[in-house]
């Protein structure tokens, strides 16, 4: 059985966080925390996944201009009362969600946090200021396809996923971002930008009660002046199947003249956030795997045998399904051995259970990462507002890590039997010309 509980080390490093939810949909989470800042962030479970392939990069650039003014506030206006507070803002699009936050004075965060609500409920989205940003997102584009990282990265996600949008960029295509137009951005807007879609979460220095007071009556300001205001309920999300493990080992190679030495990626399509609770042993076998320098990975290709020069490995957790992922760089001539090496690593966490010394290092890594990324308000926001805006729940979030805390060695052997296989996985190589 998983825990339901933090172990008791943690309990007291997390306050409850309060979760109220509003009648026009909203969720609104807040909690005081004893640091001279409030963090406002807005999250909505809308991202690159929720696009057709015609308007691919959509979400991203809207993220763009809902900084470029409303109805009531002039574009600049917004971004010049955050400066002169001393406050800063931001916001991030990815496949699952789009976020925007402020972190605030708390003194300050009854006058900004309205102003953080109304841009982005209420985005006027015109058209000269949508043509300007357009070169802007083209520019982000062709540097990001300019990147070997990224283009690995690019092919490797083309590679995992046949048919799920995870394997699109976020930011979109050139191709596609050139015909997009202002009318069908507003449309988008209009379509997915409403409370009922949206965690507003407010951590900071100021009393629960009247964190949830301003958010609300932010948004109710805002509807009330929201310039396509609609009733209907929102589109139902794309329900996407999932796609099957690789049944052989799936080969793709490329060259790429920028770089000086290869690299490699191995993928297994492995549970999303969809099914939670399959993705902890997972978790917790990319660690023992390649996070830190005694992990096996690194310690054997990296540290003894110097076969390559960087390796490491996630389990990313996409909402409809993940993929476990192994990046590595290294000389053309190693690729053979070391591709070799990772399988039987792989077969050994099949056949073999990991060591009490292994489960207990990564059970301290869990919980000292998990105390250490909770100590601000912005930490805390993010956390909750992902996973309140990807799964609804706050749950997984608070008690993350009880759930590794309770994992076995059995447990992290049935994972790697289940889901991760020797004989069968993607692999992308790509060679320095």
């Amino acid at each position: 059985m998983i825990p339901t509980l933090l172990p008791s080390s943690l309990e007291s490093r997390l306050n409850s966080p309060t979760v109220h939810r509003l009648p026009n949909g909203l969720t609104i989470v807040a909690e005081q925390m004893p640091v001279e800042a409030v963090n406002l962030s807005l999250w909505l479970g809308i991202g690159s996944a929720i696009e057709s392939d015609a308007i691919n990069g959509m979400a991203h650039f809207l993220e763009h201009m809902i900084f470029k003014g409303t109805q009531r506030l002039q574009l600049g206006e917004f971004e010049r009362s955050i400066e002169q507070r001393g406050a800063v803002t931001n916001a991030a699009t990815s496949q699952d969600y789009t976020h925007y936050y402020i972190t605030t004075a708390p003194h300050d965060f009854a006058e900004l946090a309205p102003l953080q609500i109304e841009v982005a409920l209420n985005a006027a989205i015109p058209d000269e200021e949508f043509e300007r940003e357009r070169s802007v997102i083209l520019e982000e584009i062709r540097r990001a396809n300019d990147n070997p990282r990224r283009r690995t990265f690019y092919r490797s996600m083309e590679m995992a996923f046949d048919r799920l949008p995870y394997r699109r960029p976020v930011l979109g295509l050139s191709e596609v971002v050139e015909n997009l137009t202002a009318q069908q951005m507003r449309d988008f807007h209009a379509t997915w930008y409403k409370p009922q879609s949206m965690t507003a979460v407010a951590v900071g220095n100021l009393p629960v009660e009247q964190l949830i007071n301003i958010v609300a009556e932010s948004f109710e300001t805002a509807e009330a002046h929201r310039p396509m205001r609609s009733d209907a309920q929102l589109p139902e999300l794309l329900h996407h199947e999932l796609e099957q493990p690789f049944d052989r080992i799936v080969r793709q190679e490329y060259i790429d003249e920028s770089l000086q030495q290869a690299r490699i990626v191995m993928t297994w399509r492995v549970p999303g956030m969809a099914d939670v609770a399959q993705t902890y042993a997972l978790d917790a076998l990319a660690s023992i795997l390649g996070q830190g320098r005694t992990a096996r990975l690194v310690r054997e290709l990296r540290e003894d045998q110097q076969l390559v020069t960087g390796i490491s490995v996630s389990n990313m957790t996409y909402t409809t399904q993940g993929v476990f992922y192994i990046v590595a760089q290294l000389p053309l001539e190693n690729v053979p051995v070391v591709e070799a090496a990772i399988a039987r690593h792989i077969q050994q966490l099949q056949t073999e259970p990991v060591t009490t010394t292994e489960i207990e290092r990564v059970r301290t890594l869990v919980a000292n990462r998990y105390i250490f990324g909770n100590e601000t308000p912005s930490d805390r926001a993010g956390l909750y507002g992902y996973y309140h805006a990807v799964m609804g729940d706050l749950e997984p979030a608070l008690n993350y890590p009880a759930y590794i805390q309770s994992l076995n060695p059995l447990d992290l052997q049935e994972a790697a039997q289940r889901y991760l296989s020797p004989d069968a996985y993607g692999i992308l190589v790509m060679k320095p010309a």
